[in-house]
């Protein structure tokens, strides 16, 4: 069945709505940052560039890293963003643009989010790398698509939409066990909660204050068992979620930046982030 003008747009040059991008342009191997300006300091190590588009927020370059063929697109912030790339992503490589019919073989992508994070505990090191291994999502995003999740995801999300006082179910979602493998391997394990804002929602007051005085600390002391929150940023559970949706896999490994028990910002920051561009580059 055809899908509908109106549902999947397409530019009279051809190109997808929002990321402007023909399906020729992209790799089957992608990162993404959420800054634009970050995508020319990944490309920067490219051996030659094939593609480059910018709309809004969104930047993409296209060429080969060691004879490796990989795009770096930039989303900006925030999982409605996120909603907006994976889509588009997926109908590049999974939708027939002429015809509008869903093509009959599925390509699943490799997306690598290189993102900066705040730790949520003292055993969590400025300037390290940490790999989501799980992320969960206190934005709304889900509560519009049929995400199906474990008893232990929603054992989780349960305990901590209690413990947080929410009046919706977040939800909860792991990363692609082999790019964890490929990449990650010796970064720090963690468990990053996506907020829907970068102030009062992670627990930052200036003059607009803060609903929930304790929301900081209640972030770290969660626990399930074993499991507790590591870190938090803005992007990762959109990506695990629609991954998990649409089939493809994901990974988000974050520069810790900052940590919030010590109220310490990394001098460095830059070089963090810069290590953690080239490592992926490397093993992607």
């Amino acid at each position: 069945m055809a899908i509908p003008e109106s549902e999947l747009i397409i530019n009279p040059n051809g190109t997808v709505y929002h990321l402007n991008l023909l399906p020729e342009h992209i790799s089957d191997t992608i990162i993404t940052v959420g800054d634009p300006e970050r995508v020319a300091k990944v490309s920067k190590y490219f051996d030659e560039m094939e593609v480059q588009v910018a709309k809004r927020e969104f930047v993409t370059h296209t060429g080969y890293y060691k004879g490796k063929r990989l795009t770096v697109i930039s989303t900006g912030m925030g999982t409605d963003n996120i909603d907006i790339l994976m889509n588009e992503l997926d109908a590049l490589v999974n939708i027939d643009f002429r015809s509008r019919e869903v093509n009959e073989e599925k390509i699943k992508l490799s997306i690598v989010r290189i993102g900066t994070s705040g730790s949520l505990q003292e055993t969590v090191p400025l300037g390290s790398h940490l790999a989501s291994h799980t992320s969960i999502g206190l934005d709304t995003l889900m509560q519009f698509y049929p995400l199906e999740q474990t008893e232990e995801e929603q054992i989780i999300t349960a305990k901590l939409q209690q413990e947080l006082g929410l009046g919706f179910r977040p939800y909860c979602v792991s990363g692609a066990q082999r790019l964890i493998q490929k990449i990650a391997y010796d970064m720090v394990p963690g468990n990053t909660l996506t907020c829907p804002g970068f102030y009062a929602p992670q627990g930052r007051v200036l003059r607009g204050g803060l609903r929930n005085q304790a929301l900081l600390q209640t972030y770290q002391d969660f626990r399930h068992n074993a499991y507790m929150l590591t870190n938090f940023e803005m992007e990762t559970a959109g990506y695990y979620s629609m991954g998990r949706i649409l089939g493809h896999d994901m990974l988000s490994l974050n520069a810790i930046v900052a940590n919030r028990v010590t109220q310490q910002f990394a001098e460095n920051a830059e070089e963090v982030i810069d290590s953690l561009i080239v490592k992926v580059l490397d093993r992607i």
